[in-house]
């Protein structure tokens, strides 16, 4: 495998965890969504859903089962809190882990918070051929996931490889 010469657009979505947020104050997901859609991407859908691992589930396998969708940006709800519950809404649904994000993630934040890195559950995967990535639910944490993790890995320019150019074989010899 290697990086293609072409963008390819994905159709990504769009998901805030929040109790509180709103359309008008929901600074992270506008965040993202502005983003994905600067590099070239398509915003399929965008929700914010309260915390609630049911209500979770119930929109990310509904976007995970639509065939166009590509990935999913999620923000909110991997803290630490009684109702941060993405990791525990959203993990079951993994087909395959990517532990190297959280880890990545957490080692990059803490050149910015320094030990405050711990309280981050960030995480990502693959659910039925859909990328999932989890970030916390501050402005600057989506910040860096997007532009120093996220936006490359879904460029398939990208060299000397990413994850855009995995799409097509990402269903080889499974069950999905």
């Amino acid at each position: 495998m290697s990086a293609g010469t072409d963008f390819i657009p994905l159709h990504l979505c769009v998901l805030t965890v929040s109790d509180t947020r709103t359309a008008a104050n929901d600074t992270s997901g506008d965040y993202l969504a502005d983003a994905l859609r600067a590099e070239g991407h398509v915003l399929h859908e965008r929700a914010i859903v309260r915390d609630d691992k049911y209500a979770l589930r119930a929109l990310v396998s509904r976007w995970i089962a639509d065939e166009a969708v590509h990935g999913i940006l999620v923000t909110g709800g991997t803290g630490f809190t009684g109702r941060d519950s993405t990791p525990e809404a959203l993990g079951p649904l993994l087909d395959k882990e990517m532990p190297g994000f959280g880890e990545m993630f957490r080692t990059l934040s803490y050149d910015e918070i320094g030990t405050s890195t711990l309280q981050s559950r960030a995480f990502a995967g693959l659910a039925n051929a859909t990328f999932l990535f989890a970030l916390p639910g501050s402005t600057s944490a989506c910040r860096t996931g997007w532009e120093k993790l996220i936006r490359a890995q879904l460029d398939a320019r990208t060299r000397p490889c990413n994850l855009a150019n995995l799409r097509p074989r990402l269903r080889e010899g499974s069950v999905f």
